[in-house]
């Protein structure tokens, strides 16, 4: 190699140097100033968790860059620097639905970022009760799939437990067959969980017509299963081929593009007003004639834009139901404060289930 090019590789590099120690100093800088707001924040006895200003931070950020680093990795950079930032102000506890390497595992690294400490459990109903009584501070919890629908269990939680939403995360769908070898020839049986299967159904039967496909508890579970018997293909994250030494089969195996899963972040306080917010209601209608219409009807008259409205049947209770309800603003906002009182006045049951600010869809 040319002398001078050596040399000038060798001043870039060492200028390289600088900065990175710049920016740990900064870092460390940014830690301490960190853990100080949080001191002020106990002594005051406020929430550590500010979603309204760490998304401003956020907006800051990017506005300043004008594009010239990459937007999506500068998102993941500074995700990652405000997680560990909020985690130095208080440690926290982040528990979720299934086992590591889910779908559920990665929108919530996707929305606190890898700093928390985050705790599998073996039900929706789990990460419900374990919110409720205090045993995490967060949970996250799947809670509709843009081709499969609402799931219904987590509907449940909120008619069984006193949490509140305070956040929501959409996450890409992206799903991966994979096994030991990696050689279609080898796969002798497909386990999945049922909606993974549901979601990749056409492209089994045209490329595996012949291999049986079995239900598993969850896409982790299959991958682990896939990781000790070389007969068996998983379909799963492309996380979990990683964690679990697996060769990949095929990419991207689902039937429809756009397919994202919508998830839940669920404490016990409601988050202050960002500017850019969603309500989620929960109520029961009385059996009359044009109750529905009474719903929407004080929406509409404000400008209100309702954006899911689902119902549930109310267990041991046959042909009544109870609406979920989702409306864009805050419930601190004036015309939506009187949006749902009006709504209420038709209600035999209303409880708010919370506000936050709402979440936008996730770059892979």
């Amino acid at each position: 190699m040319d002398e001078s090019l050596l040399k000038r590789l060798g001043e870039l590099r060492k200028r390289i140097d600088r900065i990175d120690i710049e920016i740990v100093l900064l870092l460390k800088e940014r830690l301490s100033m960190a853990f100080e707001i949080g001191k002020a924040k106990a002594d005051a006895r406020q929430d550590m968790f500010d979603l309204g200003r760490e998304q401003e931070v956020m907006d800051n950020i990017l506005r300043d860059n004008a594009g010239a680093f990459p937007p999506a990795v500068l998102k993941v950079i500074f995700s990652e620097i405000i997680s560990a930032c909020r985690n130095a102000q208080r440690p926290s506890k982040v528990g979720f639905f299934g086992p590591e390497t889910t779908f559920t595992h990665m929108a919530a690294t996707r929305f606190f970022g890898h700093a928390p400490c985050f705790v599998p459990l073996n039900t929706i109903t789990d990460v419900f009760e374990e919110v409720e009584r205090g045993r995490v501070d967060f949970g996250v919890v799947p809670m509709e799939n843009s081709i499969e629908g609402t799931v219904s269990l987590t509907l449940d939680g909120f008619c069984e437990f006193k949490v509140k939403v305070c956040g929501e995360i959409y996450l890409p769908i992206s799903h991966d067959l994979m096994s030991q070898s990696g050689r279609i020839d080898n796969i002798r049986r497909i386990l999945s969980h049922p909606h993974a299967i549901a979601q990749c159904r056409m492209w089994l039967q045209k490329n595996l017509p012949a291999v049986p496909v079995e239900e598993f508890v969850s896409t982790a579970q299959a991958a682990r299963w896939a990781a000790v018997d070389p007969s068996v293909a998983a379909i799963a994250s492309p996380l979990a081929a990683s964690t679990y030494n697996l060769q990949t089969v095929a990419r991207h195996i689902e039937d429809f593009a756009g397919n994202t899963t919508r998830f839940l972040v669920l404490g016990l306080e409601c988050q202050k007003p960002s500017g850019n917010d969603k309500t989620s209601i929960l109520l029961s209608l009385e059996d009359r004639p044009g109750s529905l219409y009474q719903l929407l009807e004080p929406l509409a008259k404000r400008g209100i834009n309702l954006t899911k409205i689902q119902s549930r049947p109310v267990k041991n209770e046959p042909w009544r139901y109870l609406f979920y309800v989702d409306i864009a603003g805050h419930i601190d906002d004036p015309k939506v404060k009187e949006g749902v009182d009006a709504i209420k006045e038709g209600c035999a049951f209303l409880e708010w289930l919370g506000s936050y600010p709402q979440g936008s869809l996730a770059e892979d």
